[in-house]
């Protein structure tokens, strides 16, 4: 039977808040492969420095918003959401989820459509190609890095071998097929439902 996700009684004032802005802000710029890269670092700091959240709320916000059609970013929402929540209810809740939004979003945005605009313009310098060439083993290894932390929030363990083994062969099958994501997705729900992972 599924328990209910614990929730925090936190004490939240205006520095706290300022904190949870200022700490999605500084995310912003670092976000290179969408916002969900920055997860482990949204882990300690949410989860392991400051206790606002609880594991299960952390990965229950991430699996939420990526399984919900809309943008990615919708797991920062869910974040201020229960951070919000923890901190005195409902309308606490829409400040948690104003705040990490508009830090997440204002400085990536500007910076993007300002750098967009200059990469277009100068996209035949050599030093434009060579960055964008060296952004694609950061944000796979950024990415490598939030499906570790989200791995091990749940409790897994090398024990788990069926869910590693499935896991190893879905990315080689996206890596050298062109079969669609969603077959896989259905394919493992399907051995989930089975019991086998």
């Amino acid at each position: 039977m599924n328990e209910p996700l614990q929730t925090l009684h936190l004490a939240f004032g205006a520095r706290e808040w300022f904190d949870l802005f200022l700490h999605y802000l500084s995310l912003s710029l670092l976000s290179v492969g969408g916002a969900i890269s920055t997860a482990p670092d949204m882990h300690r700091f949410l989860v392991d420095k400051q206790h606002w959240l609880t594991d299960a709320q952390f990965n229950a916000s991430i699996a939420i918003a990526q399984s919900a059609p809309g943008p990615n970013v919708l797991f920062i929402a869910l974040m201020g959401w229960n951070v919000g929540l923890n901190a005195g209810g409902m309308l606490s809740g829409l400040l948690g989820v104003f705040l990490a939004l508009l830090g997440i979003l204002i400085p990536s945005t500007t910076l993007t459509y300002t750098a967009a605009q200059w990469g277009h313009r100068n996209r035949e310098l050599r030093a434009v190609r060579a960055f964008k060439q060296g952004m694609g083993p950061i944000v796979v290894a950024l990415l490598i890095a939030t499906s570790w932390i989200l791995a091990g929030a749940n409790g897994s363990s090398l024990k788990d071998w069926p869910v590693w083994l499935l896991t190893a062969a879905s990315a080689l099958i996206v890596w050298r097929t062109r079969i669609h994501l969603l077959w896989l997705l259905g394919a493992g729900a399907l051995l989930g439902w089975y019991g086998l992972v």
